[in-house]
């Protein structure tokens, strides 16, 4: 069973290191900006209420009609004011976004290269772009070192048995060899997808030389686009054709007399290829990008931000407007959501929520361990969405014109807490539910199970609630708590909170289709 085990593994590296240009690459268009949030009226009258509201009894009640007064007449121009700066800020983002397409498509050397580069950062091979002339883009690539091969092969017996044997020299060369001109492929590939005004692109790759154990450049050529898109790429054996298809292409493995391939690598000579000094010269300001092509070929994905992107929409609060604070200020960091002593739900527990309640509505997921994300759906009574607007995440923080809004998240050295907030008076008559869910991060392949700490807690001006889902590590999505309309013993409307902690095996996809959302 261990030599059928090493078999299949050393079939798998194999097929994975010659495969990588078969891979598709979309063509950049212009990019896109998202429409700021639709907000509405009684949005804006709840989250007015709720500041009117602040700090008053329920006994007092000229009070609190007088308040109720000022907000009905303050929500409309706190509404006007959010929309027009909402949209003041997506037209600069516009203008913003099309300055940087104009950039890329001329060919702009820093624009083009940053571009590039981030496009290039999760490669198997470590590549960047170090300079455009024209329209010909200059990159130099690492290939992995030969010398880290494995010893073995797959082989088969004269009997037909598949078995493992030990790699000739001459095989181990052709296997890298196979190996670079793969990610030679993609990595033109993807700069011509990434960059758009680029005709051509100077690469050269650098590996360790078997040798002397020093790095050196052992491929060198200018391929045109015409020559990448045109042709088939559909086997590893395809990959050697890089060998062919370019201009002034040069080897440091060559084809003996016979036409078997040297069993030998030997570095290129720079001083006798002139378009490689010339990469070389322009290279030579970017020392330093160059010299870390020489880390880890497997973990050179960007490390995370410090802090999380910035969030262009965020809508300011009634008491920002009211009291005019600048709104390129950001407010000040909130505490978690729980104030008052709050009440533990257990799984499958159900309350009805206080009046409070309806005015605002506070949610925050705490977590620690791995990256997840808070989900919301607005649902009708059987758990489906009406559209996709009512599917509130990360790419859309806002639904039900502003009823229901997602925070974004804060950070610090031992949790990260994301929030929301609700206003059960604004929205509209069709939502009957409000699934409020989490989703690991998908690009982690993690499950549930390697959160720590998970806590949803849930608040308004009058009680607190927090339940602790458990760390499934059989599921990538859960459904940790959810709101519904429901009638009274004596026949008035309220809104109840369950307590929920189930989830879904193949995550947000799963989460999504399970509530309506077309995932396509």
């Amino acid at each position: 069973m261990e030599r059928e085990a090493a078999i299949a593994q050393l079939r798998e590296l194999r097929q994975q290191m010659t495969s990588v240009h078969l891979q598709s690459f979309s063509p950049a268009h212009p990019p896109v900006v998202p429409g700021p949030p639709q907000l509405g009226l009684p949005w804006a009258l709840a989250e007015s209420k709720t500041f009117h509201l602040a700090g008053l009894g329920v006994f007092a009640r000229a009070e609190r009609a007088e308040a109720k007064r000022r907000a009905e007449q303050d929500a409309p121009g706190y509404l006007a004011a959010e929309l027009a700066r909402l949209q003041g800020i997506h037209g600069e983002l516009t203008a913003e976004a099309h300055q940087w397409w104009q950039s890329l498509v001329a060919n702009e050397e820093a624009t083009v290269c940053e571009t590039v580069n981030y496009a290039f950062s999760d490669n198997p091979a470590a590549g960047c772009a170090v300079g455009v002339d024209g329209s010909v883009m200059s990159v130099v690539m690492r290939q992995q070192d030969i010398d880290s091969l494995p010893d073995q092969t797959p082989g088969v017996t004269s009997s037909g048995r598949s078995t493992l044997r030990t790699l000739t020299k001459r095989d181990r060369v052709l296997w890298w060899l196979t190996a670079m001109g793969s990610n030679i492929i993609a990595t033109l590939k993807e700069g011509f997808a990434v960059a758009p005004g680029v005709t051509a692109i100077d690469l050269a790759v650098i590996t360790r030389v078997p040798d002397n154990q020093r790095l050196g450049f052992v491929a060198y050529g200018r391929w045109a686009r015409q020559a990448i898109e045109s042709g088939p790429w559909q086997q590893a054996e395809d990959a050697l054709r890089f060998l062919d298809i370019g201009q002034d292409v040069a080897c440091a493995v060559s084809t003996t007399a016979s036409g078997n391939l040297s069993s030998t690598i030997k570095p290129l000579d720079t001083s006798q290829l002139s378009g490689l000094q010339s990469l070389l010269d322009h290279a030579q300001d970017d020392a330093a990008t160059l010299a870390g092509l020489d880390g880890d070929l497997r973990a050179n994905v960007p490390a995370p931000p410090d802090a999380p992107a910035p969030d262009h929409y965020r809508i300011r609060t009634f008491a920002e407007w009211k009291n005019q604070v600048p709104s390129a200020a950001q407010p000040p960091a909130t505490s978690d959501t729980a104030t008052l002593a709050p009440t533990v739900l257990t799984p499958g527990q159900n309350l009805t929520l206080p009046d409070e309640a309806w005015e605002g509505l506070t949610i925050a997921f705490r977590f620690g361990g791995a990256d997840a994300d808070l989900t919301l759906f607005l649902t009708d009574a059987q758990s489906k969405v009406s559209s996709d607007k009512d599917f509130v995440f990360y790419n859309q923080p806002s639904g039900a014109r502003g009823a229901a809004r997602l925070l974004g998240k804060q950070n610090n050295d031992t949790h990260t807490v994301e929030r929301a907030a609700v206003h059960l008076t604004a929205l509209p008559e069709h939502v009957q539910r409000m699934t409020i869910a989490i989703n690991m991060d998908v690009d982690t392949g993690l499950t549930c199970g390697a959160l720590t700490h998970a806590e949803l807690t849930m608040g308004c001006a009058a009680a607190t609630w927090t339940f602790q889902p458990r760390a499934d590590p059989a599921i990538r999505a859960m459904v940790v708590a959810e709101l519904y309309r429901h009638r009274s013993p004596n026949g008035l409307p309220v809104w109840k909170l369950r307590a929920v902690g189930q989830g879904w095996a193949d995550g947000l996809d799963g989460l999504a289709r399970a509530h309506g959302v077309d995932v396509g």
